[in-house]
């Protein structure tokens, strides 16, 4: 008799750690110190629950003796690998199988638990992802520098997707520099929003028990709408697909106040805790393109955040796993202002961004990386400091995505080897981007005086503070001769007035 252990990220209806039910008992376990680990959002925690619920109901009806700890059940475990340790306790299991945990620290502690208890873990390979670890480890194999695009490419070629041939359908790999237009002054159309799911007793249990056992977390707990079984995942692709793949491309990296779905897709929770295929999802997008109902640089655009970005962060997580968790390649001390937990700023597009969040547990890519990680990254705030509040406000977060995505990617924090070069901007990119600039009480244009934005102070001043490591980087080295066209009044009056701007977000004022 084997026991698989289920985590909440590994909801898979064929999740490979399972055998016949005949000789599998399946154990899962809500517990206080995953729940604790980060300040998690309330619609964070009731996603993780709710889907775990929903998952082992499903196995129970397909013949699993299913082991389940619910949070508030009066004896639950503290922490997963107690409940591991309990399970072994009771029953004489041969080995323990578990899909690659999404975290690696917690890889080593079922490992430490299973030792002790004188049985076998055996640690499967998700067959969620296109390339497995071993893969990514022979394409990174003898490589000086690590460039997503050419992961991209290679996962293309091997997979036979958007391909004629050896040739990328269209004649590009890429389609991005048509997939960065802004919304025009009268703002984005009516869009169909996302489908909702209206939560059923199960998840209605959990809601209850959210709101009851973390009432101070952040976020609010209603509406919540998310897909929490493989079936909702189905339906909630198709429903993208169908209302707003066709645009996704164009105003992909667009934004706007008070609209935080735009065409996006919001699959990655689904995606993350595996309640849908990734190949389902591609093809669904592919199919489109083929039929006429999307058009090219949508499709690519989309497959590329998948088969690309996604699966790259993970290879990488994996493969150096020592180059993320303490990683601060740019010195970085400052503290998370708090305007980063309750939205209260002058700043309207991080006012906007934080508050959306808070109410949805949701911003998309250029929300994250251009609004909310850009201002961190120039503020100077610890990288770790920022990865933590990723990992607690965002629905989709599982470590192995958003360490080297925070870390490495937005706070270019592992020294450039996630992604060449930091992604940094002025105030003047949201502005073109948004429309978030016109009722902010900031200017983009100015770097100095009370009225300037502090994203523009913050970028000469992140420039400045940097220059010698970003004089002759290829990528970077005219943004550093740019800086040098200014006095050293100039580099004076934006020092101070950046230090003015850090003083005002640690005492909430800014």
């Amino acid at each position: 008799m084997r026991l698989a252990y289920v985590l909440g990220d590994q909801l898979h209806p064929r999740n490979p750690a399972l055998g016949p039910p005949s000789d599998t008992h399946v154990l899962m376990a809500e517990v206080a110190a995953e729940a604790d680990r980060h300040a998690n959002h309330k619609q964070r925690l009731a996603l993780f629950f709710a889907a775990m619920r929903h998952w082992a109901d499903d196995r129970r009806r397909d013949g699993y003796t299913v082991r389940y700890h619910a949070l508030d059940d009066p004896d639950a475990p503290h922490d997963l690998a107690d409940a591991l340790t309990r399970a072994l306790h009771d029953h004489a299991y041969d080995e323990v199988a578990v899909v690659e945990p999404g975290r690696l620290a917690l890889r080593d502690a079922l490992q430490r638990t299973c030792d002790d208890a004188g049985v076998p873990l055996r640690v499967v390979s998700d067959d969620h992802f296109f390339c497995s670890l071993d893969d990514f480890e022979a394409w990174a194999d003898g490589r000086r520098a690590f460039v997503m695009e050419h992961f991209y490419r290679w996962q293309r070629r091997r997979l036979g997707i958007l391909m004629n041939g050896d040739d990328p359908v269209g004649g590009r790999w890429n389609f991005d520099d048509q997939n960065r237009d802004a919304f025009g002054a009268d703002g984005p159309p009516d869009i169909k929003p996302p489908i909702q799911f209206r939560p059923d007793d199960t998840t209605q249990a959990v809601l209850d028990l959210v709101d009851q056992r973390f009432p101070d977390n952040p976020g609010a707990l209603a509406p919540f709408e998310w897909p929490v079984t493989h079936d909702e995942a189905l339906r909630a692709t198709r429903d993208f697909v169908e209302h707003r793949l066709p645009h996704f491309g164009t105003f992909q990296d667009a934004m706007w106040t008070g609209r935080p779905f735009l065409y996006h897709a919001r699959l990655s929770a689904a995606l993350n805790l595996k309640l849908v295929d990734p190949l389902y999802v591609i093809m669904k997008a592919v199919d489109a393109y083929h039929d006429g109902h999307a058009p090219l640089n949508a499709v690519e655009g989309f497959v590329r955040q998948i088969i690309g970005w996604r699966e790259y962060m993970r290879g990488l997580y994996y493969t150096f796993p020592d180059r993320f968790l303490d990683a601060n390649a740019l010195d970085a001390h400052h503290d998370l202002p708090p305007l980063y937990w309750d939205g209260k700023t002058d700043m309207a597009c991080l006012e906007d961004v934080v508050g959306q969040l808070l109410d949805t547990a949701y911003a998309h890519h250029i929300q994250r990386l251009m609004v909310a990680g850009l201002f961190a990254l120039l503020y100077g705030v610890r990288p770790h400091a920022v990865h933590d509040w990723f990992m607690a406000l965002y629905a989709d977060s599982v470590e192995w995505v958003t360490l080297p995505n925070v870390v490495g990617m937005s706070q270019h924090a592992d020294g450039g080897l996630t992604a060449s070069k930091p992604y940094v901007a002025s105030g003047n990119y949201i502005r073109r981007q948004s429309n978030y600039c016109a009722a902010c009480r900031f200017d983009p244009r100015q770097a100095t005086g009370d009225d300037a934005c502090p994203f523009t102070t913050l970028y000469w001043d992140f420039l400045h503070r940097h220059a010698d490591r970003f004089r002759d980087h290829r990528r970077m080295a005219l943004q550093v001769k740019n800086l040098d066209r200014k006095s050293p009044d100039e580099l004076h009056a934006i020092a101070t007035r950046a230090e003015d701007v850090r003083a005002a977000a640690r005492d909430g004022t800014l």
